[in-house]
């Protein structure tokens, strides 16, 4: 009887919780869901059961459930964006015998508009609100997080568990890999994971900025500093960045000057603008990333070794896109959705032999590269499943080479089916339409079509 009392009992306050205003979430103290209530798990369109033990970074984006379990401090109306929307969330930590061992989140109103409809002094409030937050997460803040880095590969796999790793805390973190392989991705990431992700985010391109107005970029200068100096002086980065995260691409380029001057700001942990006469205290975390050969420039004096390890806390390898090959159809997906959300072009296949070559191709560009063929092929294609002759000049003759163990012959069939098939593939199967395009008459695109088994 007891047994069933409690069974009525436990059913009760899940149903109580399940159909509660509020969204409920229950983290341990590692940041892996224990518990979150169906409404929750039905706006967020995830599975109730698949959730349990997942890490609540990959299943509610913006989240820092994961830090508040963590720290201990708890965070009363935070604002937190969730799919389109400002959700207004608390976080609490929960102890067990002066111990952190959970976190219990809620979100007391599921969209602001029925914040808004409260009263209407909040509303015009947060309408300015509004604006000076986004104007300032614009200019200051990351605008990625861990859900925006695509890939499905053993590699992304290992490298977004050492992200959640290496985020919290203060040590420096270089990002190395090739030129588009998303190393600025990654450095929204770990800001986002951190303890400083409600500070602002800082990016400096140090290749971007000429020498000579580097230091002033990077530590700002006081009125009347030099000629041309604007009115009022200038703040620095390091000084925009105070509390949060400065990050650093492209600090293989910084020139030797440059570097020493760095050094001694994080060393010091202060900064002197350009014309000041006393120094201003920093605080702040600083991600690097270079595609340089930094253990080499320091061989050849052209980065300072003691620069170099003091940047280096921690390293993260970013493998090239060939390197991961499984991620290129996900990426492609992933950019499709992304273009055609943006220009509202209805494009719902790629054509199998498109998929090839792009699967064939190594991409010397990286995730960029590939970027930009979707982006071009989107726009190129007039219906709506994307062909070869939408695809970038180089892609399709790179396609057209494949010289190795093929006679003359074979290369010359080879290449007259393709251009047949593509033609009428553009010409929507209308054979006079594409005899005319190839310059031969029907009777000998026929004699073709037959040779190839194209009838």
């Amino acid at each position: 009887m007891l047994e069933t009392d409690f069974q009525i009992e436990n059913q009760i306050l899940e149903a109580i919780i399940d159909n509660a205003f509020e969204w409920v979430v229950v983290v341990d103290k590692d940041g892996f869901i224990r518990f979150m209530n169906k409404t929750y798990c039905a706006f967020l369109e995830v599975d109730p059961e698949a959730v349990i033990g997942m890490h609540v970074t990959d299943v509610i984006e913006n989240t820092r459930m994961h830090i508040v379990a963590r720290t201990g401090e708890k965070e009363i109306a935070d604002l937190q964006f969730i799919k389109g929307n400002y959700m207004i969330a608390n976080r609490i930590p929960i102890h067990h015998d002066g111990k952190v061992v959970a976190a219990l989140g809620t979100v007391i109103f599921r969209d602001t508009e029925q914040w808004k409809k409260m009263n209407s002094h909040i509303k015009s409030l947060f309408s300015e609100l509004d604006y000076y937050r986004k104007e300032w997460s614009a200019n200051n803040g990351a605008k990625y997080s861990l859900s925006d880095l695509v890939g499905t590969s053993d590699s992304m796999l290992e490298l977004k568990s050492r992200v959640k790793q290496i985020s919290s805390g203060d040590i420096s973190i270089l990002i190395r890999g090739e030129s588009g392989t998303g190393k600025e991705l990654f450095a929204h990431s770990i800001h986002q994971l951190s303890e400083r992700s409600n500070a602002p985010f800082v990016k400096v391109n140090c290749a971007a900025i000429p020498d000579h107005l580097l230091e002033s970029e990077l530590f700002g200068y006081v009125e009347g500093a030099f000629t041309g100096a604007k009115k009022g002086g200038k703040v620095g980065k390091f000084i925009l960045a105070n509390g949060g995260t400065l990050f650093l691409d492209e600090v293989g380029d910084m020139p030797l000057s440059m570097q020493a001057k760095l050094l001694r700001v994080l060393q010091e942990k202060e900064i002197e603008p350009i014309g000041a006469t006393e120094t201003e205290k920093v605080n702040v975390r600083i991600i690097a990333a270079t595609n340089r050969p930094l253990e080499k420039m320091v061989q050849e004096k052209l980065f300072r070794e003691d620069l170099f390890y003091r940047i280096n806390g921690f390293q993260l390898y970013i493998p090239s896109l060939r390197e991961r090959k499984s991620d290129v159809e996900p990426l492609i997906e992933h950019f499709l959705e992304k273009v055609t959300r943006r220009t509202g072009k209805r494009i719902h296949a790629i054509e199998e032999s498109v998929m090839q070559v792009m699967l064939k191709h190594n991409w010397p560009g990286n995730i960029r590269e590939l970027e930009n063929v979707i982006e071009a092929a989107v726009h190129l294609t007039n219906d709506e499943t994307i062909r070869s002759d939408s695809l970038p000049d180089y892609l399709t003759d790179e396609e057209m080479l494949p010289i190795r163990n093929k006679s003359l012959k074979q290369l010359v069939e080879q290449t007259e089916r393709r251009a047949i098939v593509e033609a009428l593939d553009r010409h929507d199967g209308n054979k006079i339409a594409a005899s005319q395009a190839l310059g031969i008459g029907k009777s000998s695109l026929y004699e073709k079509l037959n040779k190839y088994d194209l009838l």
